[in-house]
């Protein structure tokens, strides 16, 4: 952990990225994404690739929700920073605002409603990092 937690300081300082520069991908939720870093997919030399977690800004459109989901082996922090919306885990509802933080441990179900009228954008920290093979869909559509 300590050990993790300086890769990420180190990082911080040799890394500046701004999302409007990052390509975005569609995940298995449906929620859009731009990662910020990945260490699968990190192509800066300088930063570490054995760093167990990603981040990455999702993105859910205003009357749009993510597919019901788990993640096998990742816990995820949630971190809303612009928007208002609904979390659903396991069964449990709650609202979501800005400046809120949301702890996901791994195996929970969860999805997201964005329940206003802009972007709803979630800053998601995955450890271990994000994979498409973690992601099982739970409900559809």
């Amino acid at each position: 952990m300590k050990s993790d937690l300086r890769q990420l300081f180190l990082m911080l300082f040799m890394l500046l990225r701004k999302s409007r520069d990052l390509k975005p991908f569609v995940t298995k939720d449906r929620s859009t994404i731009r990662e910020f870093f990945h260490p699968h997919h990190e192509t800066s030399k300088e930063v570490p690739k054995n760093i167990s977690f990603s981040i990455a800004l999702a993105t859910v459109k205003p009357s749009k929700k993510t597919l019901r989901h788990i993640h096998e082996t990742s816990a995820e922090l949630y971190y809303i920073t612009r928007g208002v919306g609904v979390i659903q885990l396991d069964s449990r509802k709650e609202p979501l605002e800005e400046n809120t933080l949301v702890c996901i441990p791994a195996k929970t179900k969860h999805t997201v409603t964005d329940t206003g009228k802009e972007d709803l954008l979630i800053l998601c920290i995955c450890c271990p990092p994000y994979s498409h093979e973690d992601t099982r869909i739970i409900e559809q559509e």
